[in-house]
C-alpha cells in the first residue's frame, strides 16, 4: 500500500439521520430492501452469500490483493469478538444480495468494517442508505463514535463517508 490510511470517525450524536433518510426511502421506492444479517438468519447458506458479496465488492479496493479464503473469512467475520449479526446491513433486490455494510462492536466505539455495493447498482445511494439504516444498531449499542478507514485512493468511499459527517480521526 502507498501512503497512510485515511482514518475517519463519526460523532453519533451529531449525525442527522433525517438528512439521509431520503436515501433509504429512494431505495425502498426502487424495490431495494434493507435488512440485517440477523433478520435474514445467520445460516451457513447466508454466510456463503455474504462472503461472495463481500469478496466481489472488495475487489475494487485499491491494492486489496487476494481476498480471504472462505475459512479465513468465517474466522475474521463470524468468529471475531465484535461480531453481531444485527450490525451487518444487507441490501436486496428481490432475492439478489446487492450490498452490505458491516459494523462490529469494539471497546468504546463501533467500527464500520466494510461497505460495498455490486458494480451494477452503484451510484444510486445504496451505500448511504445502508449506513443510515445501520445507525439503529449503533444507537442500540449506545456507541458515541463510528470509526472506519480507507486506502487513500478509495476516493468514492472517503467522499461518501465525509458527506455523512465523518471527519479525520484516530481510526
Amino acid at each position: 500500500m502507498t501512503g497512510p490510511w485515511v482514518k475517519l470517525e463519526l460523532d453519533v450524536a451529531a449525525f442527522d439521520a433525517s438528512r439521509f433518510e431520503t436515501y433509504v426511502t429512494r431505495c425502498r421506492a426502487d424495490g431495494i430492501r434493507l435488512t440485517t444479517f440477523a433478520d435474514l438468519g445467520d445460516t451457513p447458506e447466508h454466510r456463503r452469500a455474504l462472503y461472495e458479496l463481500n469478496k466481489e465488492c472488495s475487489a475494487d479496493i485499491p491494492e486489496r490483493g487476494e481476498f480471504f479464503s472462505f475459512e479465513e473469512y468465517v474466522e475474521r467475520r463470524f468468529e471475531a469478538d465484535g461480531y453481531d449479526p444485527r450490525g451487518i446491513v444487507i441490501a436486496l433486490d428481490g432475492d439478489d444480495w446487492i450490498g452490505l455494510a458491516a459494523t462490529s462492536v469494539q471497546k468504546g466505539f463501533v467500527f464500520n468494517e466494510m461497505t460495498g455495493v455490486r458494480a451494477g447498482y452503484r451510484g444510486r445511494g445504496i451505500s448511504i442508505a445502508m449506513k443510515t439504516f445501520g445507525m439503529a444498531f449503533v444507537r442500540e449499542h449506545g456507541a458515541s463514535t463510528v470509526r472506519t478507514f480507507h486506502h487513500p485512493a478509495n476516493a468514492n468511499a472517503i467522499a461518501m463517508n465525509r458527506r455523512m459527517g465523518f471527519v479525520d480521526g484516530e481510526g
